[in-house]
This record gives structure tokens, C-alpha cells and sequence, in this order.
């Protein structure tokens, strides 16, 4: 077990990562069930998004989404309402898994709940203009999007930090699960973005502090959409109320300020023990 704050944090790093055999159990998964998909529907192009592809998925697997998109021939838009053409795709998937514990359709997609993880399919057809469509079943409506410009703006912001961002975007992701998953996980790798762009990361913890201190007023508000298609805010709350959220944002940013502090003093241990509040498990015990 670590006995500096360096170390803590690489440890916390590696807590982080999904396992190399579950990556190609993902891997192997997916595949599967994009062919499931184009035995029975024309496929035009499928292709992974979400945090997955975006590197920003932590751990445990089994809470986490694996998300999948499958581009549609344009003849299922022009036949189909959006909740038509997920109860489409739904029947489809069932004929591949039939023993699978649950297989639902949900506002923009199909999820697949394995034993292991979920898988998020999202059937979508191409935008005149560029980028996709997607179905809403709630509203009825389709909504533009482009998870390809998504990745792209993460990618190229952690490059801008050395490597460092999409570390950083994992611990706030693990802190948040830690104090009961409130924010959405997209809204948090944009709220961790915009908190950092312009600013040079030193270090995990200091990146950590600091996205907890802005965070406190960022979480206020929504943020658009970076793949600028529609006026759609991405909306940080899955459970609870703003004044929840700034609340859990400065504890953490007074215990990582205390950490700091002793970290500071030359006491290491009692350093991780405010750390360990703020990140439970997922930080290494001292020692």
C-alpha cells in the first residue's frame, strides 16, 4: 500500500481502469451485438460512443454502459415513429438474446442488461448537414446529434493537457459514484473540461481541488452540447437538487483542501485519510 500522496494517486488511477480481460469482453460483446443487428436490419455504418470509446468509463464494469451506435437505411426513418423504431430494434435483439435478463427500450435507446454490464444501442440515420439523428420516444421527436464530435473534443482537450485531463475526468467520475452517483456522466466530462480548459494540470490532486472549487458554480447551470447541431443543454442532475449538488462539490473541495494542507505539513497519512473521504474505495489505504 502507498505511503505518499503520488503514489495514493496512481494507485487511485489504476482503481479506476476497467480490467484488460473485460475490455475484450466488451469488445467481444459489442461486436456480437452489432451483428445481431445487421442480420435482420440494413446497417448503413455502427461504430461505439459513449465513454467507452471515449476512454473516460471507470470502474466496477457491472455499473457501467457500453454504448452503441447503428447508422439505419433511411427507408426504417421514413416508416418508423422514433418509438416504432426502437420496439424495432427491441424485437430484433431478442430473437439474438433471448435468455438475457432484461432487454428495454428507454427514451433514445434499446439497453441490453447483461450480467456483467449494460449495453446501450442507439439506431440513428444520417443528417443532412452533417451529424445524426437519433429517436426520442418521449417527445416523439428525433434529436441531432454527433457522438463522433464528442469524442473528438475530449480527445484533442486531454492531448492540449499532456494526457492529464482524461485522468482527472475518471476520479471526478469515481468521486461522484461515491457519493451516490447525482450527475450525469457526460455533463461531468464537459463540466471537467470547461473547468480546466485555459488551465495547466500540475497534478491529479491539485486538478482534483480545482474541479471541485469551480464545480461548485458550474453545476448551476447545464452546458450545451459541444457537437453544436441543436439548442439541447446537456443537464447534470440524475437525482436530487442543485443545492445537493453545490453541497457535495464544496465538501469535497474542503476536504481536498485540508488534504493539501497536511500533505503540506509532511503528514502524509493523515493526507490520504481526507482523500479516502472524498474518494472512498477507490483511493488506497495508507500503508
Amino acid at each position: 500500500m502507498p505511503t505518499t500522496v503520488p503514489a495514493s494517486f496512481q494507485g487511485l488511477r489504476s482503481n479506476l481502469e476497467i480490467t484488460t480481460l473485460q475490455q475484450s469482453t466488451v469488445s467481444t460483446r459489442q461486436q456480437n451485438v452489432r451483428a445481431a443487428l445487421e442480420r435482420e436490419l440494413t446497417v448503413k455504418e455502427s461504430f461505439l460512443t459513449g465513454s467507452y470509446k471515449r476512454h473516460t468509463m471507470i470502474s466496477p464494469l457491472k455499473d457501467a454502459d457500453v454504448d452503441v451506435f447503428v447508422l439505419l437505411d433511411v427507408s426504417y426513418f421514413n416508416s418508423n415513429s422514433p418509438g416504432a423504431l426502437l420496439d424495432r430494434v427491441r424485437n430484433v435483439l431478442l430473437k439474438t438474446y433471448p435468455t438475457t435478463p432484461k432487454i428495454s427500450r428507454n427514451g433514445q435507446a434499446v439497453t441490453i442488461t447483461f450480467t456483467d454490464f449494460v449495453v446501450d444501442v442507439v439506431p440513428a440515420f444520417y443528417r443532412k448537414g452533417g451529424g445524426f439523428l437519433i429517436p426520442n420516444s418521449v417527445t416523439g421527436k428525433w434529436i441531432s446529434t454527433n457522438p463522433k464530435l464528442h469524442e473528438t473534443l475530449i480527445s484533442e482537450s486531454n492531448a492540449a493537457h499532456n494526457g492529464d485531463l482524461v485522468p482527472v475526468i475518471k476520479m471526478i467520475k469515481g468521486w461522484n459514484r461515491q457519493v451516490g452517483g447525482q450527475l450525469k456522466s457526460f455533463y461531468l466530462e464537459l463540466l471537467v473540461n470547461k473547468a480546466l480548459t485555459n488551465v495547466t494540470i500540475s497534478n491529479d490532486w491539485s486538478g482534483c481541488r480545482y474541479v471541485f472549487d469551480k464545480g461548485r458554480e458550474l453545476i448551476k447551470y447545464k452546458i450545451a452540447d459541444p457537437a453544436g447541431l441543436s439548442e439541447e443543454m446537456v443537464n447534470g442532475l440524475l437525482l436530487g437538487s442543485v443545492n445537493d449538488a453545490v453541497s457535495r462539490f464544496t465538501v469535497a473541495y474542503e476536504r481536498a483542501k485540508s488534504a493539501e494542507a497536511w500533505e503540506a505539513k509532511g503528514q502524509a497519512q493523515n493526507a490520504v485519510l481526507e482523500w479516502r473521504k472524498v474518494f472512498g474505495d477507490y483511493f488506497p489505504a495508507y500503508g
